[in-house]
């Protein structure tokens, strides 16, 4: 089923995209909450209008997502976590947390606008997100996770001979 979101949804699209989903999640959720409306021909020539209308709002809009993707380009971001055996973590790293080590570099962006793919990642390594900052404007950010305590020697335990 085609539907025309009103608003920003997490995982689905932004305000005015035109998405296809399983008609029951169209018919139980986003329409009544308002948060859809019908993808029919007479809604495409409306949002058509609307678009048209706000060009000049849109342009401003792709320019400082431009601008975000410019300071993405210049940050690098590595997040630290507790790690088991064999690199595993313990608990995971998500779109939040990537949103908060990318606040704390000095880049706001808000974590709905962040899709790491699988939705959360459990191994120490080299990953990516998509970052979508408007419907024009998407960026693949590279970052790390690493273990966060220091990386230690392996303890020999020195065999004390007992004499008799």
């Amino acid at each position: 089923m085609e539907i025309i979101l009103k608003k920003d949804v997490e995982n689905l699209g932004l305000e005015f995209d035109t998405v296809s989903v399983k008609p029951g999640y169209a018919r139980n959720f986003l329409i009544p909450q308002g948060y859809a409306v019908l993808a029919t021909p007479k809604n495409k020539a409306v949002l058509a209008e609307t678009l048209e209308a706000r060009k000049e709002e849109e342009a401003k809009l792709v320019a400082a997502a431009n601008a975000k993707v410019e300071q993405l380009k210049k940050v690098s971001v590595t997040i630290a976590a507790k790690v088991g055996s064999g690199d595993k973590l313990f608990g995971s790293i998500n779109n939040a947390n990537l949103a908060e080590e990318l606040a704390k570099a000095g880049v706001e962006i808000d974590r709905k606008y962040i899709k790491i793919p699988g939705n959360t990642i459990k191994r120490t390594g080299k990953f990516s997100a998509l970052i979508r900052l408007h419907r024009d404007v998407e960026y693949t950010y590279e970052f790390d996770i690493v273990s966060d305590a220091p990386a230690e020697a392996p303890k020999k335990e020195e065999a004390k001979s007992e004499e008799n």
